[in-house]
């Protein structure tokens, strides 16, 4: 049997297929990437809020670096353009995630990104190629397996979004705060070298209210998929990372790069994997944390 793709032996960056990568000179890129990376099928990665400080940039440059694959998923809420004034956030490591999805998109990575909610303005240009990078409003994905996967960010399902404005904008409020904690309590458990906690995702856990709307989210998307002539859905919005099947269809959710960082990934036979990224590759703190087959759901 063959070994798990997605930590097979890396392959070299100069010396990959063609097909996959091309030897281009003259591109920048993080001077922080290594010579080697793992290798995917396919990557999709959501919810990243770029231009917050509640975004794990430095990990998910990190993760960027250090996983290659043929078709990278941008699946919503990469960039977060919908914050009061006078907030917006950029250093280093936000710059240097940019520089990592250029490169891929620019040596034979098809890249593919799917506006959400919080970077809505870039729906207008929906069907245009920027840079190497396409635009989409949705994707439908063939897995390795042939399955057909829709793939879209998720704001549609949600029906807070279609509430009364001043209780979105409270809500926001809300979890503004929540995060603003996370970030604190994430720096002191630094601080004392204990591992990662995702301190937003345990109280969405404890709320009754908020494990309703999971479900109900959930329920929307398989239903989507069904609707849309796919056999499963790929979705983020929620921050709510996980892999299974809903009465015979599949759900994925990336997750985010704020509370989780998470990403999901296909390797070569078709199997979804949710990788857990809160570290870096130097320090190891990084594993598989579920693995979902797709060729055993179909069966």
């Amino acid at each position: 049997m063959d070994a798990p793709f997605p930590f097979a032996e890396p392959i070299a960056r100069g010396g990959a297929p063609t097909d996959i990568f091309s030897a281009t000179t003259g591109l920048r890129r993080s001077a922080k990437s290594p010579d080697r990376a793992r290798l995917h099928r396919t990557i999709f990665i959501s919810d990243c809020h770029l231009g917050t400080r509640g975004c794990k940039a430095e990990h998910l440059a990190d993760f960027l670096a250090h996983n290659d694959c043929r078709t990278l998923y941008l699946v919503g809420d990469i960039l977060d353009g919908i914050q009061p004034p006078g907030s917006w956030y950029w250093d280093e490591a936000h710059t240097r995630v940019i520089e990592e999805i250029l490169f891929k998109a620019q040596t034979g990575t098809r890249v593919v990104y799917i506006p959400g909610n919080h970077d809505h303005m870039l729906r207008a240009y929906c069907g245009l190629s920027l840079a190497g990078v396409e635009l989409q409003r949705d994707a439908v994905h063939q897995t390795a397996h042939g399955t057909r996967l829709l793939v879209i960010h998720g704001d549609e399902f949600d029906g807070v979004l279609r509430q009364p404005k001043w209780l979105v904008l409270l809500g926001g409020f809300a979890y503004g705060a929540v995060v603003v904690l996370h970030e604190i309590v994430h720096e002191f458990r630094c601080r004392m070298a204990w591992p990662y906690w995702p301190l937003a995702g345990e109280l969405k856990n404890r709320f009754k209210s908020a494990v309703q709307y999971i479900a109900d989210f959930e329920s929307a998307a398989a239903t989507a998929a069904g609707a849309a002539g796919a056999e499963g859905v790929i979705c983020g919005h929620i921050h709510q990372p996980v892999t299974r099947s809903m009465d015979g269809v599949i759900y994925g959710n990336c997750g985010d790069w704020v509370e989780n960082c998470t990403a999901l990934v296909e390797d070569r036979i078709g199997n979804l994997r949710l990788i857990h990224w809160p570290g870096t590759a130097e320090t190891g703190s990084f594993e598989t944390c579920d693995t979902f087959s797709i060729a055993s759901a179909a069966e």
